[in-house]
């Protein structure tokens, strides 16, 4: 049994759910289990129907969801999933109706609007294959945070071995329910974390995440163009990678399989022959000191000066306890004797958890930077990688450096205006001359 993610540009028109159709088909021997993401920019086109009609522009709010209903329709009439379109958005139609009187939108009602996408898209799919349809809500059983929830393991592996898999089945990603069976939602991205959670479940011989690109490269294409396809990485720096901005993958992906050992592969649904990107537990043997170079934009950078000459015991938790009482993350953070510098990605709450620490702090924000991170399991034994770094950046400001726990990443903070400059940089320093084995 292996399991197959689709994300959004594989079934974002008609003539691409037919590609994934004759990808999953040739793999029917293997009973594939086929998780999708909504069509396209579907989700965020939900969200913005939900936004305009808590703003009281409920007619707006409508025309999207019938311009959504009409997009369905003209993509998945064709493999006769009309009535089944029809009975989604009729459901759908009353829910912004409902949020345009109540003016509110709560983190439930986000889960149950923005599920939409995966709950038609995976119905269009089995349609297509001819498969059987698993309702994710049935299966995936998580906790009560909206938005964001969390797998409760044990019971969804339960009702994962409960199912009589067919030849092939089709479920939707990213989304689940509670205990009490209210829909929930695992986060932005979160198909890849469905699919590593069922394979998991179900022990999958392997997982296929199948995107738009051939696999996992050495940098960014949007940032630089050019990089070259990792053939092979280890589950660590696979982690490393997509938790700072690799976008191929999500960042909780790779748990789940990682506890089973499961490989996990990055594959191109629009050029299927090619032959992606391998994940598994131990990383390929090679010289090359780095994998990959992952980026992560729009970030904002927080110094935090002690008002005291010397950092006052207690200084660090008191920090801590202001971010995970207004629940924002931190990614990076270096101290010195007297400051602390972190980066956040999330700044919704940033004036409130400005306003509470300069109640014991100075406080400084510096916003549209960039993390660039070096990322490579060979990093925790190669003398000098650092001089490399900071020699090939020389003309770049770098506003912070941290060197990960693991070892296996070096990161710094950029200004977003040189990220580019930082990223052609730092890539030929490291991948003009790299080991075939690993690179293509």
């Amino acid at each position: 049994m292996i399991v197959m993610k689709f994300g959004g540009t594989s079934v974002e028109s008609a003539a691409a759910i037919e590609r994934l159709a004759g990808i999953v088909r040739a793999r029917i021997a293997e009973q594939p289990i086929v998780v999708v993401s909504a069509m396209g920019k579907t989700t965020n086109r939900l969200l913005e129907a939900a936004d305009l009609a808590v703003a009281g522009r409920r007619e707006e709010a409508l025309e999207k969801v019938e311009a959504l209903r009409a997009f369905h329709h003209a993509e998945g009439d064709v493999f006769g999933a009309a009535e089944l379109i029809e009975e989604h958005f009729r459901e759908l139609t009353e829910l912004v109706r409902g949020l345009a009187i109540l003016g509110e939108l709560t983190p439930r009602s986000v889960d149950a609007i923005s599920g939409f996408g995966e709950r038609i898209s995976s119905r269009i799919v089995a349609l297509a294959l001819q498969a059987r349809h698993v309702d994710s809500r049935a299966v995936i059983v998580t906790d009560e945070r909206h938005t964001l929830a969390v797998p409760l393991y044990a019971e969804t592996n339960v009702r994962l071995a409960a199912i009589e898999w067919g030849e092939i089945s089709v479920m939707g990603g990213f989304i689940g329910s509670t205990r009490a069976g209210v829909t929930s939602t695992l986060g932005r991205g979160g198909s890849d974390f469905t699919a590593s959670i069922v394979g998991a479940g179900v022990g999958a011989k392997q997982i296929e995440i199948w995107t738009d690109v051939d696999g996992m490269l050495t940098c960014d294409p949007t940032v630089l163009p050019g990089g070259r396809r990792v053939k092979s990485l280890s589950f660590a720096e696979a982690a490393e990678l997509a938790y700072f901005g690799a976008k191929v993958l999500h960042p909780s992906t790779v748990v789940p399989a990682i506890e089973k050992n499961i490989p996990v592969y990055i594959l191109n649904s629009r050029r299927p022959e090619a032959s992606g990107t391998k994940i598994t537990a131990e990383g390929p043997v090679t010289k090359s000191v780095a994998k990959s170079i992952s980026c992560k934009k729009s970030i904002t950078l927080v110094n935090i000066q002690s008002t005291r000459m010397l950092m006052a015991h207690g200084f660090l938790r008191r920090i801590f306890e202001v971010f995970d009482r207004h629940e924002t993350s931190v990614d990076m953070i270096a101290t010195s004797e007297v400051s602390v510098s972190l980066t956040i990605d999330n700044v919704a709450k940033i004036e409130t958890i400005a306003g509470e620490l300069r109640e014991f702090s100075e406080v400084d924000i510096e916003q549209d930077k960039s993390i660039v991170c070096l990322v490579g399991d060979n990093l925790r034994w190669q003398p000098g990688v650092a001089h490399r770094v900071f020699r090939a950046l020389d003309p770049v400001n770098v506003r912070m450096i941290s060197q990960g726990a693991s070892l296996r990443n070096l990161s710094v903070v950029v200004a977003q205006s040189d990220l580019r400059n930082a990223v052609e940089r730092l890539h030929k320093e490291f991948f003009t001359d790299v080991d075939p084995e690993v690179f293509e």
